[in-house]
């Protein structure tokens, strides 16, 4: 089933890329500031801060893969650590660069897409994505989370936010293809979820978002799982 291929090389994946057209503009999204969900809010996810706070993530290096406005890389070099942060859009980078230098921190931002850019292996001790892996296709993920995971240090972490199935569309991979588009976001069941990024990471924790008033100095959205991962040994993937 094509939905299930496993680990293209880039040139096979371009080619299901252009029979999925893609249903977001995120420089358009970003450019034309019509909108103002609550992710255009210079605040950092909840659950980031908690792992933060309860010392289950300390300073280091970081990456935030997808980085949108920049609000939790900015976070994260605020509580010390050495970030890089890549997004397609060159408007939503140049606002995290300015909350940036308004937060006084260093983030080295990066134009373009996780799948371009060439991470470091071993190198990272935290990972972080924001509502990107609910965006990415069924035959780019294996990538994906194995990049991740080669990006990280053994005792690394790996954060991350996505739709469970109110907040996105619950589609299975084979209507996706059946379709001819992506949905303008994935919605995950927790079993979805769980069965994907198991054969990439350990889960140390997966939850629903939690609820907070609007005005909260945190991003708190109904319709997203929060999840903190390990990754998993080459050999323990491949068992």
């Amino acid at each position: 089933m094509c939905a299930r291929k496993p680990n293209l090389n880039n040139e096979d994946a371009a080619l299901f890329d252009r029979g999925l057209p893609e249903v977001v503009d995120w420089e358009s999204f970003y450019a034309e500031g019509k909108r103002t969900p609550p992710f255009l809010r210079n605040v950092p996810d909840e659950n980031l801060v908690g792992f933060v706070g309860q010392r289950r993530l300390e300073s280091g290096s970081a990456i935030d893969l997808g980085c949108g406005i920049g609000r939790n890389a900015v976070y994260l070099a605020k509580a010390g650590f050495r970030v890089d942060a890549v997004d397609l859009s060159r408007t939503a980078i140049a606002r995290g660069r300015q909350f940036a230098e308004e937060g006084r921190v260093h983030v080295n931002f990066i134009v373009g897409s996780v799948f371009d850019i060439r991470l470091r292996e071993n190198h990272y001790d935290v990972a972080y994505d924001s509502g990107l892996f609910h965006h990415i296709p069924p035959h780019r993920r294996p990538h994906y989370l194995d990049t991740v995971r080669r990006a990280l240090k053994t005792d690394g972490f790996f954060g991350m936010t996505c739709f469970d199935t109110t907040g996105g569309q619950p589609v299975e991979d084979r209507e996706i293809y059946e379709c001819g588009t992506m949905p303008p976001g994935i919605g995950y069941t927790e079993d979805r979820l769980r069965d994907i990024l198991n054969g990439f990471f350990e889960i140390l924790e997966l939850r629903p978002m939690k609820d907070c008033p609007e005005d909260a100095d945190v991003l708190c959205m109904p319709g997203l799982w929060t999840v903190l991962m390990k990754p998993l040994a080459l050999a323990e993937r491949s068992q």
